[in-house]
């Protein structure tokens, strides 16, 4: 298993700067034909959640993709890139606008890399995944550095679930809606895709109520890279501040033997983090619970300590994404705005992390209120 973890300063986008430090994040770790045999065909899969410019801070950046494409061609790779964007429900007819205001579309057109959509899929164990993974030899997985409501990180495994085809990432949120469950299938298909190399783009990074526009940006100014996404979530949530094993994907995937989790078995190459002196993340309002309160008392209250979702109608548009998304169907569109029926919300946040417009917050029941979460 490869534990090897770098860890490169980039202050920002400018794309000599970039360049020169996705090559080296690469080069620490042995070079880009340690993970990829020359000449093969390669998916290479951003972080594309929805339709925003870059500079929202939502999606991966195009110029880290860009320097990550003309690594692969220096090896005469094959190179296709794509992604499942949280376009739900509209999946394919919309992501062609997902591509284009990303920058994706502009970057594989000038690279030469060939924009592929995941319309065809192949069914797993408990989920379809794109038929992409089929066609190409490597996985190149490029995330974007970011909290995440329901996961508390949006990383190296999480941005697996883009690979899940067409609207059956609803299905998932509903049949899976404990976290502790949701995390299981976030595990599952990273178990199925297995990276060869993963960067995370954290030059921007998000944090608070992420992985939307709901979220904060922030300038943290790195790049990750390794092969071990259990390796590179456990050193994302180190430098965000969190113990990487209250990260359940994380956990989960350590404990089936897929990755390191074991911070002291994993080799920092570049930039040590003691000397970052990263300030702790904010943290999603809905993971506070998990933060503050021993895990007993957890099992006690967890039933009675619940976070909802709520609308922020003067920032609606009324676009529909997050009655389209909801996996239980339990939002609707009224004359005053968003509607939710809470006696059925299972408090997935996928609304949330669908809205462009940072129109849904998250709401605490009483007793969250009374002991402060």
């Amino acid at each position: 298993m490869d534990t090897q973890v770098s860890i490169i300063k980039c202050a920002d986008y400018t794309p000599e700067l970039v360049e020169v430090s996705v090559r080296k994040a690469i080069g620490l770790l042995g070079g880009i034909a340690r993970y990829i045999k020359p000449g093969s065909r390669v998916l290479v899969k951003p972080n594309l959640l929805m339709a925003k410019e870059p500079e929202y801070g939502v999606d991966t950046h195009p110029e880290v993709v860009r320097q990550v494409l003309r690594v692969l061609k220096e090896i005469n790779c094959h190179i296709f890139v794509g992604d499942g964007p949280s376009v739900w429900g509209n999946e394919i007819e919309n992501v062609d606008e997902v591509y284009r205001r990303s920058g994706i579309t502009r970057v594989c057109r000038e690279e030469k890399a060939e924009l592929v959509k995941f319309d065809k899929r192949r069914m797993r164990a408990k989920f379809p995944l794109t038929t992409w993974l089929d066609h190409c030899d490597y996985l190149v997985n490029l995330p974007k550095f970011k909290t995440h409501g329901l996961t508390l990180l949006s990383g190296a495994i999480k941005n697996l679930f883009g690979l899940v085809s067409g609207t059956f990432k609803t299905e998932l949120h509903k049949n899976y809606f404990h976290s502790e469950d949701f995390a299981g299938i976030l595990v599952d298909i990273y178990a199925e895709a297995r990276p060869a190399l993963t960067i995370i783009d954290g030059i921007v990074a998000m944090e608070g109520d992420g992985p939307a526009t709901s979220g904060k940006l922030r300038n943290l100014g790195l790049l990750l890279a390794g092969g071990d996404c259990v390796a590179l979530d456990s050193v994302m949530a180190k430098i965000m501040g969190v113990n990487p094993l209250d990260i359940l994907s994380t956990r989960e995937a350590s404990q089936r033997g897929l990755g390191t989790a074991d911070f002291k078995a994993i080799k920092i190459l570049g930039e040590k983090i003691e000397d970052l002196k990263v300030k702790p993340f904010l943290l999603p309002a809905s993971t506070s619970l998990k933060k503050k309160l021993p895990k007993p008392v957890i099992n006690v209250l967890k039933q009675l300590v619940r976070y909802y979702p709520y609308p922020v109608r003067n920032n609606c548009t009324r676009c529909f994404a997050c009655v389209k998304i909801c996996p239980n169907k339990c939002i609707s569109m009224q004359e005053k705005g968003i509607v939710f029926d809470y006696k059925n919300c299972i408090a997935c946040f996928c609304c949330q992390e669908a809205c462009p417009s940072a129109a849904i917050r998250v709401k605490k029941s009483l007793l969250a209120k009374i002991i402060g979460l």
